[in-house]
Formats: structure tokens, C-alpha cells, sequence
């Protein structure tokens, strides 16, 4: 489980043959074989690692569903270690279960921040309100404003300039996952309604 708070951007040595390498300094200090380390989003087990690198093994899901299947030699990525039990949640519970993925619509500059929109599809927008939880790329941020296919984030300037966000232009892919909550609230309400059928009413006397 991860929180959303990345810790260092990491540069992507190489990516082949199912494999990822990432240069990252502070990342790899007390990691161990078969650990857990979130790569721009994606929960991930590390196969190999030294001092000042680590490899992570990418399934054909890994490739279809996120972004990592692109990604190139020297390109940055986000990195975050798992959270320790009694740990500090800076941001909020995130799985490190990839969604989906979307693009950058727009990037408009603010008062000490920017302003970034999303375009994403239906199985993502399904889960999202205003002021909502999600994960882009692994940062855990709020939902400012959205519509049928699109939503928008306010993110301040130390979280860009200390994430990938400082190189990412429109056009680009974004991983994305939604709050975990939400997909139990639609379980709920999903198990809710195949309780209470018109069979259901007719036993009942209604």
C-alpha cells in the first residue's frame, strides 16, 4: 500500500525484454529481492538492484493497462516505497493498481501552482466527484472540476518541480487510479439493488 507522497524521480536505464531499469539513489536504500516499489503509479517487484539502480519485471497486464509499455531510456519516473505499518499518510491509500490510463488535455499556469486537465475514459470518470481522491502517475491528488470526460487538478509548484509532472507536456499519458473507496460505495449499492427485485417485493407483500 502506498500513499500517493512520491520520493524521488528516478531515470529510466532501459526497458526490455520485460524488464525495467531505474536509476534511483534514494529508492534503493533498504530494498530487498521481491519488495515492493511504485513506478510512476504501478506496484511493482523488484528482481534485481545494487546501490544505485533497481529492475522491476513488467507483465503483458503492466503493459496493456499502463503507461510503462512507452516509457524510454532517460525518461523520469516517479518512485515511492510501500508504507510502513504506523507510517504517515500524507496523501491517501493507493493500491498502486493502475486503472487505466489518460492524456494531458491542457496545462494552464496558476498563482503558485498549475492547473492540469485530464482527458480520461468512462471506467475512470465513472468513480470521480469534486473534491475527490486520485492517483496520476502515483501522486495523490484532489479533483477540482470535471465533466463527462475530462477533470482537472490544481497542483502546487513544489509538487511539480519534485515529480515527473516538471517534464511532462500535453499529449502525454498518464497512469491513473481512483480511490478504492469509491469502487466499494458502487459494490454496495450494486449488491443493494440485486437484493431488492421486483421478485423480492412480490414475496414481501408489495
Amino acid at each position: 500500500m502506498f500513499t500517493g507522497i512520491v520520493s524521488e524521480v528516478g531515470s529510466v536505464i532501459s526497458v526490455q525484454s520485460g524488464q525495467l531499469s531505474v536509476k534511483a539513489s534514494q529508492t534503493v536504500k533498504g530494498l530487498e529481492l521481491g519488495g515492493s516499489v511504485a513506478v510512476n503509479g504501478t506496484c511493482l517487484t523488484v528482481t534485481v538492484f545494487d546501490s544505485a539502480a533497481f529492475t522491476v519485471d513488467l507483465s503483458p497486464e503492466t503493459i496493456q493497462r499502463t503507461s510503462l509499455g512507452r516509457v524510454k531510456a532517460a525518461d523520469p519516473v516517479n518512485l515511492e516505497r510501500p508504507m510502513g505499518l504506523g507510517g504517515e499518510l500524507g496523501g491517501h491509500l493507493v493500491q498502486g493498481h493502475v486503472d487505466g490510463t489518460g492524456l494531458i488535455a491542457s496545462i494552464t499556469p496558476q498563482n503558485g501552482g498549475t492547473l492540469f486537465r485530464f482527458s480520461a475514459p468512462l471506467e475512470i470518470m465513472r468513480y470521480l466527484v469534486e473534491k475527490a481522491y486520485i492517483a496520476v502517475e502515483g501522486i495523490s491528488l484532489t479533483v477540482t472540476a470535471l465533466g463527462t470526460d475530462y477533470f482537472q487538478v490544481s497542483m502546487i509548484d513544489f509538487t511539480r518541480t519534485h515529480t515527473n509532472f516538471l517534464y511532462h507536456k500535453v499529449g502525454d499519458s498518464v497512469n491513473l487510479e481512483v480511490d478504492i473507496m469509491a469502487k466499494y460505495a458502487e459494490r454496495f449499492m450494486q449488491a443493494q439493488k440485486s437484493v431488492i427485485s421486483a421478485s423480492f417485493l412480490r414475496e414481501n407483500g408489495f
